[in-house]
């Protein structure tokens, strides 16, 4: 086995990285209304320059920005899509970790007119991370990652869509996918080569109790999955020959808890033979994800990135553990078609997950030195 030349690769990871302690400070100043929007970017600037040379220390092959701009994974993205915002209304969001159980509000949005793209979004921040990694870390592949479009939609569902915009719901699907691919174009103009979609909806799907929230919406829970899947194919299939597309899900990522539970076994078949990404990066760092059977519908040519290296705690994982579930992995999908990365961000929102800096690097350096010994 060799390393692969194209992403996704052997040693990867999610995105998301700790918010070094000098942008935490910045953030709550800035807040606060003690320094403006440009002593905010210099910080940040200079952090996102800090996390690709951590994560070229680590020896990946690939660099993020972290998401340090980012209070949010994914709203950050969402709000600024021409015809969405945000309303005064907030989600309670259900969260559990291994002490109990944690609440999350979260902004509700609201799609107010057509979707379309304005501005390209996060195109200055790819700009800044291709720049930086071509000065300090030549060789590594800029990655960007941003919510996939069922995000815009799984949250608040019909009633977050203005009935008077979109009466029927299938132009809202076909406007939103075409928004999106004309993100792909742009931001493949700009030179990313490596974009990956996070989507949760995917995997909460999963969870009967989430089906069970979706039925209440008054949703279809039994398709919904392959309503999402057909909106991102269109959304991808005219991408660029040289821009490779990766989907990540998991179930929840706040501040080392989750929000869902469940194998992969009931969007699987679906999701594995339909979806036209070139990767799945998949959740697997306990049993709330479930055995590897659903593998076995993963088709010729697809990656897995298989995440067993947990962001929710700083315990560093065994290496022969690691090795022997990746053999397990391979009874299902051939084990040239396997990666490894960590479960999911570190940071998915700006809080971040109960582990230090430290931790975080032994765990990227861990799962580089296992994905050597097995696949070179």
């Amino acid at each position: 086995m060799t390393w692969n030349d194209r992403p996704p690769f052997r040693a990867d990871h999610v995105g998301s990285l700790l918010r070094p302690p000098a942008l935490l400070e910045a953030r709550s100043r800035y807040a606060a209304g003690e320094i403006d929007a440009d002593a905010l970017r210099e910080v940040e600037d200079r952090s996102v320059a800090e996390v690709v040379a951590l994560q070229r220390d680590a020896g990946l092959e690939t660099a993020t920005d972290g998401e340090l701009r980012r209070t949010s994974w994914h709203m950050d993205f969402i709000y600024q899509l021409e015809g969405v915002g945000s309303t005064d209304e907030k989600l309670q969001v259900h969260f559990r970790n291994a002490e109990g159980d944690l609440d999350f509000e979260s902004a509700a949005l609201q799609v107010h007119d057509k979707v379309t793209l304005g501005e390209t979004i996060f195109g200055d921040a790819f700009a800044f991370l291709a720049e930086t990694v071509r000065q300090t870390a030549d060789g590594l592949t800029p990655k960007l990652t941003i919510p996939s479009p069922s995000m815009v939609h799984y949250r608040g569902g019909r009633a977050a869509i203005d009935e008077a915009v979109y009466p029927d719901l299938e132009p809202f699907w076909t406007d939103l996918s075409a928004a999106y691919a004309e993100e792909l174009r742009r931001v493949s103009d700009l030179g990313c080569t490596y974009l990956q979609l996070d989507d949760t909806s995917l995997a909460y799907l999963n969870d009967p109790k989430q089906r069970e929230i979706v039925a209440a919406q008054g949703a279809d829970a039994e398709h919904q999955h392959e309503q999402y899947i057909r909106t991102i194919n269109a959304a991808i299939q005219d991408r660029p020959e040289s821009l490779r597309v990766t989907t990540h899900m998991c179930r929840g990522n706040y501040r080392s808890s989750w929000a869902a539970e469940g194998g992969y076994d009931f969007v699987a078949e679906a999701l594995f033979s339909e979806l036209a990404v070139d990767g799945f990066f998949l959740e697997y760092d306990d049993e709330r994800s479930g055995g590897f059977e659903p593998l076995r519908f993963v088709p010729e040519g697809k990656q897995v990135v298989l995440g067993l290296v947990t962001t929710k705690n700083g315990r560093l994982e065994d290496e022969d553990t690691l090795k022997r579930r990746i053999d397990e992995a391979s009874k299902y999908v051939p084990l040239d078609q396997l990666c490894l990365s960590p479960q999911c961000g570190f940071s998915s929102t700006v809080e971040g997950n109960a582990l230090t800096l430290e931790e975080e690097r032994a765990k990227l350096r861990l799962i580089v030195e296992v994905a050597a010994d097995v696949w070179r």
